[in-house]
């Protein structure tokens, strides 16, 4: 059910003018969502999680909707194409025109898993990035990747995430520690 909705999200006729920016890597136009099923079936691995979902934007005026689609389609050939399905979709129905890819989370040349960790979110950055500085769209130049949902959703809504404390904590016993000892104490004296 979560891939049927994010597929028939990502393709929705008033964001993609009609299916006119839907296109496909490694599986059929006319039915993603089949041959996805039928690669987890393939494979059994029909738990866990069943997709991925991205997306990749552009600032308002900057792309063409043919232009925002062929980089979306470059940008997840060189990520995922040789291993895995995709769906990619540009949405023209905000401001900013943006991409959406759908990725199966089970390879169909051999049944692996993709995991989508930072290194892997880092890779699609990197990608996304060349592509849009060869054609001259900008690029974000700094950005944090998280992890952890929790810390970007604490984040997100203005608290201080664990990690946020800890690392104050450090920088404020190294201004203030000369040695080991004291710094020890110091931060078993924060808690």
């Amino acid at each position: 059910d979560d891939l049927y909705r994010t597929l028939s999200y990502t393709q929705n006729d008033e964001k993609t003018d009609k299916k006119m920016y839907v296109s496909t890597i490694n599986c059929p136009k006319h039915d993603p969502y089949g041959a996805m099923l039928a690669t987890k079936r393939q494979f059994g691995k029909m738990g866990g999680n069943v997709a991925y979902h991205g997306y990749q934007s552009f600032k308002p005026g900057e792309v063409t909707p043919e232009e925002a689609h062929k980089i979306g389609m470059e940008t997840a050939k060189q990520m995922w194409g040789e291993d895995y399905q995709v769906v990619v979709t540009t949405h023209l129905n905000t401001d900013s025109l943006h991409n959406h890819f759908v990725i199966n989370s089970v390879s169909f040349t051999d049944g692996k898993k993709f995991r989508n960790s930072i290194g892997d979110r880092l890779e699609l950055r990197k990608i996304s990035d060349e592509i849009c500085a060869e054609r001259s769209k900008s690029v974000i130049e700094s950005h944090k990747f998280y992890s952890n949902k929790k810390a970007y959703w604490a984040q997100k809504a203005g608290h201080v995430t664990h990690r946020e404390m800890l690392r104050r904590d450090v920088e404020e016993a190294l201004s203030q520690c000369i040695n080991h000892i004291e710094f020890v104490a110091f931060l078993k004296a924060l808690g």
